[in-house]
């Protein structure tokens, strides 16, 4: 399995599941699969609850986890949000 194919399978998953552009920024093989992390901005989730549309988007890392065929098993966002604007 090449590393690139792995950077694609995340960016492709978060963009179907999360629907926004993923930047890869850690990859590591281990054991059972595959470990990563990605950058994603979204918008700002508290801006959207107040029906407001803003340029204001939240910087999320969220890591994942894939076994050796590149299903993902888990996800989860690591570290608190950074605005951005």
């Amino acid at each position: 399995m090449k590393i690139e194919e792995v950077e694609k399978a995340i960016t492709d998953f978060f963009k179907s599941s999360l629907g926004g552009k993923a930047k890869v920024i850690k990859i590591v093989k281990s054991q059972d699969g595959w470990t990563g992390e990605a950058e994603i901005y979204e918008e700002s989730s508290f801006i959207k609850s107040l029906g407001l549309s803003t340029r204001v988007q939240d910087r999320n890392i969220y890591g994942i986890k894939l076994t050796d065929t590149l299903e993902v098993v888990s996800y989860a966002r690591k570290e608190e949000s950074v605005k951005e604007e």
